[in-house]
């Protein structure tokens, strides 16, 4: 595509190592994170529930260390932030890789935990300093499709090595992540050693203007954490917990066909990702949420209807096509909320404003297994998907009161007259009569 090749020659070279950055480590990602249950659980012989707690230990970790690590991005600088997360990744899948208790593997969880609470917010602070406007919300769109070849990749490559009566083998793709790791600290080191942000200034130390008191108050910001909280409550939290269960446990459909689906959701995403961001480009961008609230409304009722009990057959075409419906939806929301979120900061309150989004996406994630386990272990599928239907029209709503307080240039439109200053910069002007 013709846009494709504008996009690439209009990076600037951060912008180019940035997507190296995300190919390489999402690669090594997917080396192990579809098989860190089964390592626990048949390789070092953990309980099923210790091994369930264990895995339970990153998305807290993580979550405990989103807003601290907002605050360090916007007094040190995205680099140290993202070094220092690095660095936890390095040694936690080091450390797991010869765990052979569950003290052990906590430590390394949590350290992978961190990592991941520290990176969402820094990292996307990061390539809000390298790129502006329509080319950050594509920027957002290739990243997330670049993730998804790197974990489709890793996971077929890591399926294919392991073998649960060889540890050896797990052990080298712990390795191999660790290793994978090392490239980010190398590209921040060195090639993006001086990257300044939008308006010119370094993004080294420095006091930050809000924190995060002054930002809550903002209502755009509070309804896009409640939207992001609820998308992944609804989206994204599902994926490891209730729709493998629903569609074993209801719909019975076989493993084999579970993991088929979940690659076709992959594909589906890899193929549909740069389409999309083309027709998307200079569209209100709380429309577009609009339209994947809605795609994804009619995935679950696709996968309801493949535990309807009419057959393998039904259940197995169900949960193909909620898994493909599903992925559009998922090319629809990764441009647009970090673009928003970005577009609304300032930006010596970056890091802050994203940590919002990124304490909001792992609080859904958290709950987002709570509430599949109750219902469906009370045998309420029918309340289970008849809830993310419910969720996902909520999501509907709370986009349309996100059109309504966030300025044109954040929803993605310009505004005749000239350019808009972030909404947090506004309401500073209109405070001091400026």
């Amino acid at each position: 595509m013709a846009w494709i090749r504008t996009f690439w020659s209009g990076l600037p070279a951060e912008g180019r190592w940035l997507l190296a950055i995300i190919a390489v480590q999402t690669l090594g990602r997917g080396l192990t994170l579809p098989f860190t249950i089964i390592y626990l659980r048949e390789v070092r012989g953990f309980d099923l529930g210790v091994a369930g707690a264990l895995m339970s230990l990153v998305a807290i970790a993580g979550f405990a260390v989103t807003a601290p690590s907002g605050a360090l991005v916007d007094r040190f600088g995205t680099r140290s932030v993202l070094i220092g997360g690095q660095s936890a990744m390095v040694i936690g899948s080091g450390l797991l890789a010869f765990a052979t208790g569950p003290w052990t593997a906590a430590v390394a969880l949590i350290l992978i935990g961190l990592n991941f609470g520290a990176a969402l917010p820094a990292f996307n602070t990061l390539i809000a300093a390298v790129v502006e406007g329509d080319v950050r919300q594509r920027f957002f769109g290739v990243h997330f499709a670049l993730m998804n070849v790197g974990i489709g990749v890793g996971g077929v490559v890591g399926g294919l090595f392991v073998d649960v009566d060889v540890p050896a083998t797990f052990t080298t793709v712990y390795l191999a992540e660790a290793a994978a790791a090392l490239v980010p600290m190398v590209v921040l080191l060195g090639p993006l050693r001086h990257v300044r942000g939008p308006a010119g200034r370094d993004l080294g130390a420095r006091p930050a203007a809000l924190g995060y008191r002054a930002i809550l108050r903002q209502p755009p910001v509070r309804w896009l954490a409640a939207l992001t909280f609820t998308g992944v409550l609804v989206g994204y939290g599902q994926f490891q917990a209730g729709v493998p269960s629903f569609a074993r446990e209801v719909a019975g459909v076989s493993t084999s066909a579970i993991g088929v689906a979940y690659a076709v959701n992959t594909a589906m995403i890899v193929a549909l990702q740069l389409p999309v961001l083309s027709r998307i480009s200079g569209r209100r961008r709380t429309r577009v949420m609009i339209v994947m609230a809605g795609s994804w409304a009619g995935a679950w009722l696709l996968l309801g209807a493949a535990g309807s009990g009419l057959g393998a057959a039904v259940a197995t075409a169900g949960l193909l096509a909620f898994m493909a419906v599903f992925a559009f939806g998922e090319t629809l929301l990764q441009p647009t909320v970090p673009a928003v979120t970005n577009d609304l900061a300032t930006d010596d309150a970056r890091g802050r404003y994203n940590a919002i989004n990124a304490a909001a996406f792992n609080g859904g994630a958290i709950a987002a297994p709570a509430v599949a386990g109750l219902l469906l272990g009370l045998d309420l599928a029918a309340a289970y998907v008849g809830l993310m239907i419910v969720g996902c029209l909520a999501l509907c709503a709370m986009a349309l009161a996100l059109e309504r307080r966030i300025p044109p240039a954040a929803n993605g439109v310009s505004r005749p007259g000239g350019p808009v200053v972030p909404q947090a910069e506004e309401e500073q002007s209109r405070t001091t009569g400026a």
